[in-house]
C-alpha cells in the first residue's frame, strides 16, 4: 500500500453510526476506535449511549471504557492514544475505523495535526477559571469571541477547559489557535482515507434524539448520575459536563425538576447535532451518506464497495 488505509464513519448524535460501523468492521476486517469524547469514561454508559460488549459482535473497540471520570481526556490525549492503537491495528494487517461524532478529534488524526505545546501559565489559567466561576461560562466564551471568533464558533460555551486553552494559546503566542489548526489542516493526510458522514432529514433526526433521551431516562440515567456523584464525581469535571450528566446533576441538586432536566437534554442534544452538521459541512473530501435514500442493507454494501475500490486504487 502506498499509504496506510483509514476509514472514518461519523455524523450527528443518534444518526445510527454504531450499527453500520459493526457491519463495516466485519466486512473489511477492521477494528473500531471510538472518536467520542465521552464513551471513553468508565461507568458512564447510559448517558453516552455506549456500545456494550454483548453488542460488539466480536469486533475490537478501542477508547471505550478506558478512563475514570476524573481522568483527563482531551484532543491531545486522544491523538496520542489513537496513534498507538492504530499502529497496533496495522501491525496485525487490519484496518482502523474511526467512529464517533467528535469532529475535532477526527481531524487531529486524519491530518496528523501538531498541537504545539506551549508553556503552561498557571496564573493566567487560574485567572480565566476565576472569571468563569464569577461571571459564568458564557461570559468567558464572549471574551474568547473578541479575540478568536472562529474558535468561539467551534467551542461550546460549557466547554470551559477548551475555551481557556484557546485564550491561553492566544495570550502566549499572539496567534489564534483557530489559525494554527487551520494551517495544520491544510496539510495532506498521510492516510489513504474514506471519510463518511451519515445524515438524516432534520425532523427524523430530532425525533430519534427525543426518543433516545426517553430511553435513557427509562434505562436509569438518573440513577447512573447519582451513583457517579456518590463515588465523588463533581459537576466541574470535564466528564460531568457531558450532555445528560450536567442537566441531571442540576436536578439532583434541586435547581430544576427531573422533567425540566430531560427537556433540556433533548433541546441541548438537538442543538449539538446542529453544530455537528455545521462542522462536517466545513470538512473537505467527505462522502455524505443520506441514510433515508438507501434501502435495508444497501448502505453497508455501498460503503464496503466504495472502500474496496479505494484500497485497489491505492495499491
Amino acid at each position: 500500500m502506498k499509504k496506510k488505509p483509514l476509514i472514518i464513519l461519523t455524523g450527528p448524535t443518534a444518526v445510527g453510526k454504531t450499527e453500520l460501523s459493526i457491519g463495516l468492521a466485519k466486512a473489511i476486517d477492521g477494528e473500531i476506535i471510538s472518536a467520542d469524547s465521552m464513551q471513553v469514561y468508565k461507568g458512564m454508559d447510559i448517558g453516552t449511549a455506549k456500545i456494550m460488549p454483548d453488542d460488539m459482535q466480536g469486533v475490537k473497540h478501542w477508547l471505550v471504557d478506558e478512563l475514570r471520570p476524573d481522568e483527563e481526556f482531551n484532543v491531545n490525549v486522544f491523538k496520542k492514544k489513537c496513534d498507538i492503537y492504530m499502529d497496533d491495528i496495522y501491525s496485525r494487517g487490519k484496518i482502523p475505523i474511526l467512529v464517533g461524532g467528535t469532529g475535532f478529534y477526527i481531524q487531529a488524526v486524519l491530518y496528523d495535526i501538531d498541537f504545539e505545546e506551549t508553556e503552561t501559565d498557571n496564573s493566567y489559567r487560574e485567572k480565566l477559571q476565576h472569571f468563569a466561576d464569577v461571571h459564568g461560562a458564557q461570559a468567558l466564551h464572549d471574551e474568547l469571541r473578541k479575540v478568536d471568533p472562529e474558535s468561539a464558533d467551534a467551542i461550546h460555551p460549557n466547554n470551559v477547559k477548551r475555551v481557556i486553552r484557546a485564550m491561553e494559546y492566544y495570550e502566549q503566542t499572539g496567534e489564534k489557535i483557530s489559525e494554527h489548526n487551520e494551517r495544520e489542516q491544510k496539510k495532506e493526510s498521510p492516510y489513504a482515507f474514506k471519510y463518511y458522514v451519515l445524515s438524516l432529514p432534520r425532523e427524523i433526526l430530532y425525533d430519534r434524539i427525543n426518543r433516545r433521551v426517553d430511553i435513557m431516562r427509562d434505562a436509569g440515567l438518573v440513577d447512573e448520575v447519582r451513583h457517579l456523584m456518590d463515588k465523588g464525581c463533581t459537576k466541574d469535571m470535564v466528564s460531568m459536563q457531558g450532555l445528560g450528566y450536567k442537566e441531571v446533576i442540576d436536578a439532583l441538586e434541586g435547581n430544576i425538576t427531573i422533567d425540566e432536566a430531560f427537556d433540556r437534554i433533548k433541546q441541548e442534544t438537538r442543538h449539538f447535532a446542529k453544530r455537528q452538521f455545521t462542522w462536517f459541512r466545513r470538512e473537505k473530501d467527505v462522502t455524505w451518506l443520506e441514510k433515508d435514500r438507501f434501502a435495508e442493507g444497501e448502505l453497508l454494501d455501498f460503503v464496503v464497495n466504495d472502500i474496496k475500490n479505494m484500497l485497489e486504487l491505492n495499491r
